[in-house]
């Protein structure tokens, strides 16, 4: 999806160009191609037997949806669990944190008061 979002539509030769050495097998991106287009993310022109794919899901939403899968599949829906992970794998510093915590209140002081 990266690849499709920051260099618009392609065949899939072309895509691997965009992956790193080593450089994964052909038919490896094409199935992956065909996966995310079955589940609707991805789309395709037949341009004479060749198709040229390109993404149909925005980059928002498509993280939006994974990391609730995410947070769902892996931490029983809990995003507290989630981010205390992070704090306990020191992914996230103190000073990240007070950072959240700054836009949390942001966002609730923005927000109008529906009482």
């Amino acid at each position: 999806m990266q690849i499709l979002w920051a260099h618009g539509p392609m065949h899939v030769r072309e895509m691997l160009a965009y992956y790193p050495e080593p450089r994964p097998h052909v038919n490896t991106v094409s199935t992956l191609v065909r996966i995310l287009e079955q589940h609707g993310h991805v789309g395709h022109t037949d341009e004479g037997g060749s198709y040229r794919y390109h993404a149909i899901s925005q980059m928002e939403d498509f993280r939006r949806r994974s990391l609730g899968d995410l947070i769902r599949n892996y931490f029983n829906n809990s995003y507290l669990s989630a981010v205390s992970t992070l704090v306990e794998e020191e992914a996230l510093s103190v000073d990240d944190l007070k950072t959240l915590i700054e836009k949390i209140e942001k966002k609730e002081n923005d927000t109008p008061c529906t009482r």
